[in-house]
């Protein structure tokens, strides 16, 4: 396929899937394969077009994050929802830097452990939207420091591809009895530092390789593009949770990750 299709594909697919709870990253990386996709740049397109999706968040919660932003000095309510947004942040930095040579060279390269994690996943997403324990706390930006620390170990799962950033804190979330519908907005929160942090480290990783060719100019592409396509993911996905719950994206997961599998061992 032409590069610059694949990186408005890509860019589609990120953008599409990285706030529901179905696994960009392990979408991304069945669809690279898929597509035939070898040269190992696209690893780091793929990590690196995240950052447009986030910005979506950010031009979407704008101004609540800079009432947030700019009440830290003055608000106590300010404070503590940054200080759990950074608690809950936090695991993700330790692990990631531990973790990342054997993330990127091992399981980006692991369409097999891809599809099963999707698989697993979404059986975990149709059990929790039918056993959930009831709802405490209502308010995404309340949340007590004990519970951001358990959305943020969650998180830590998301790094094995197929388990989905967002599917991991929502769960999380929906298990330490946060509401649905406040467990995905709080996802959408901690998706703003942890992202950042990742494309900082990949595009640091991969300054040379991206000076290379038209690496930048597809960079560019896919951001925008995923840019955009976030913006309507977001803007429909509270009321989609809060109405319909979780399982149809355990469902999606689970018929994706059997259609992988399928390719791979059948193909």
């Amino acid at each position: 396929m032409n590069d610059l299709l694949a990186a408005i594909l890509l860019g589609i697919i990120e953008g599409l899937t990285e706030f529901i709870p179905v696994s960009s990253t392990g979408h991304l990386l069945l669809a690279k394969a898929a597509l035939g996709l070898t040269d190992p740049s696209w690893d780091s397109f793929i990590v690196l077009i995240q950052l447009g999706a986030i910005l979506a968040v950010m031009a979407l919660y704008f101004r609540r994050l800079w009432a947030v932003l700019i009440g830290l000095p003055t608000s106590a309510e300010a404070r503590r929802f940054a200080l759990s947004v950074l608690v809950a942040f936090l695991p993700a930095v330790v692990f990631g830097f531990l973790l990342y040579d054997f993330i990127k060279q091992v399981l980006f390269e692991s369409p097999g452990v891809i599809c099963w994690s999707l698989i697993v996943g979404g059986v975990l997403l149709l059990a929790i939207d039918r056993w959930s324990p009831a709802p405490r706390q209502q308010d995404a930006m309340k949340l007590s420091l004990p519970t951001a620390l358990g959305v943020g170990l969650f998180q830590v799962l998301a790094m094995i591809p197929g388990v989905s950033r967002s599917g991991a804190t929502i769960v999380g979330g929906v298990m330490l009895g946060i509401d649905k519908r406040a467990a995905a907005e709080f996802s959408f929160y901690l998706a703003i530092p942890t992202m950042i942090g990742a494309f900082a480290k990949d595009f640091w990783e991969s300054r040379e390789s991206l000076m290379v060719g038209d690496h930048l100019g597809l960079l560019a592409v896919g951001f925008v593009v995923s840019f955009v396509s976030g913006l309507v993911v977001v803007k429909v996905l509270l009321d989609f949770v809060s109405k319909r719950g979780l399982a149809p994206f355990g469902w999606w997961r689970i018929a994706v990750g059997a259609v992988g599998l399928a390719w791979l061992y059948l193909a």
